[in-house]
């Protein structure tokens, strides 16, 4: 390179998922010399259904109208953020000011760093749990911030140790990420645990931010808002991504304290020129689907979790058969997890996600994605059960 790039991406690597990807896709290469089938990737949480035929025809309407195609409102059209206000009052219950609470994003991974970018000063700690979503690291990071990890573990059901956290040094912490319904964990959004989340954060002067995309796949929507005050403290991120199967189409919001959300603003205007009118449009549409829409989600998701539940049963890995979410969390029997997962990936030719990638408690953890059909997931099953003989 002419130059070099600066400090803060000596602190982050290129995200896991996509060197996997180049890996996976280079064995895709010789194992299609060889006569074999291709890798079963049921690593990264990328639903493969489609969103609902109104919301793509929304899309396609707006799509055609020739004045829809410039530069659209940073803070999102009116209409979407009605939409947004009125899904969180059905489903969470939770009153929100369309006008000044709700700013859409591309995305909800987006509305990380944002806020990283909006609230972090060089030295400012935040504390991220660990296992926890490795964006929030990397973000941590970019911004030269200073990590301070916070204990997850199977003992505790995932959930945070209150004791433990009260006895760390919290002294210039500003920000605290959770993930409730939890992801990789699968640990289900408690109200008694969002209520000791609160108290904490309202105690010690901290922004708490849930990121919350998994609450209807296989488990009930609950809002951090739902407790009262919670806005006094915390902000919630939500996404279409995996309630809509609307991943690719990156439809993300950040909710919260209007005075926090104009902060947040300040970047993002800095940053995009607004997300395309179509797309927003369809947003609406996804945002007012009936309960049926979240029945049949949740029907098939039930079917493959069965089997990749017999999928970790063979492999010998226990996992809390009362967790929901996108995927299926377990430990292996003995040793890293890694090591069993580049043995099925290489012998079997099936990707499971090694859990150290999302810190050091999910070292000995595999994870399965259930974005992958019934017979996909089968055949998974079966090429493992070749290996486990």
């Amino acid at each position: 390179m002419i130059i070099q790039p600066a400090n803060r991406t000596l602190s982050v690597k290129e995200y896991y998922f996509s060197i996997k990807n180049k890996e996976i896709a280079k064995l895709n290469a010789e194992r299609a010399a060889k006569g074999l089938d291709p890798v079963i990737n049921l690593g990264i949480g990328s639903p493969d259904g489609a969103p609902s035929e109104e919301a793509v025809e929304a899309l396609c309407q707006t799509a055609r109208k020739k004045n829809m195609h410039g530069y659209q409102s940073y803070v999102g059209i009116p209409e979407l953020r009605q939409a947004i206000a009125s899904w969180y009052a059905k489903w969470y219950g939770v009153q929100l000011d369309p006008a000044s609470e709700i700013q859409p994003l591309m995305g909800s991974k987006e509305g990380i760093l944002l806020l990283s970018l909006t609230f972090l000063n060089p030295g400012d700690k935040v504390l991220v749990p660990n296992p926890g979503y490795p964006t929030y690291t990397s973000s941590t990071r970019m911004c030269e911030a200073e990590l301070v990890t916070y204990d997850l573990v199977e003992a505790n059901g995932w959930y945070p140790d209150f004791d433990a956290l009260e006895a760390m040094d919290l002294t210039g912490v500003k920000l605290m990420w959770v993930n409730y319904p939890n992801m990789p964990t699968g640990a289900p959004a408690r109200r008694e645990v969002f209520e000791k989340l609160v108290g904490f954060a309202k105690k010690h002067k901290i922004l708490l931010v849930n990121d919350n995309p998994y609450g209807f796949v296989l488990n009930q929507p609950q809002s951090i808002f739902s407790i009262p005050d919670a806005k006094e403290c915390c902000l919630e991120m939500n996404s279409l991504s995996k309630s809509h199967n609307m991943a690719g189409w990156r439809v993300g919001m950040m909710l919260g304290d209007a005075a926090v959300i104009q902060e947040l603003l300040k970047v993002k205007s800095q940053m995009d020129s607004g997300m395309f009118r179509g797309i927003q449009e369809a947003a609406v549409v996804a945002l007012n689907s009936p309960d049926s829409w979240y029945e049949k989600l949740n029907e098939e998701y039930k079917k493959r979790q069965v089997v990749a539940r017999r999928i970790m049963d063979k492999l010998g890995c226990k996992y809390d058969s009362e967790a929901g979410g996108l995927y299926v969390w377990g430990r292996v029997p003995s040793g890293e997890a890694v090591e069993w997962s580049d043995r099925i990936l290489y012998e079997a030719g099936v990707f499971l996600t090694p859990g150290f990638i999302f810190g050091s408690n999910g070292a000995h953890h595999l994870r399965i994605s259930l974005c992958a059909n019934v017979p996909t997931l089968e055949k998974a099953y079966e090429k493992i059960s070749a290996l486990c003989k």
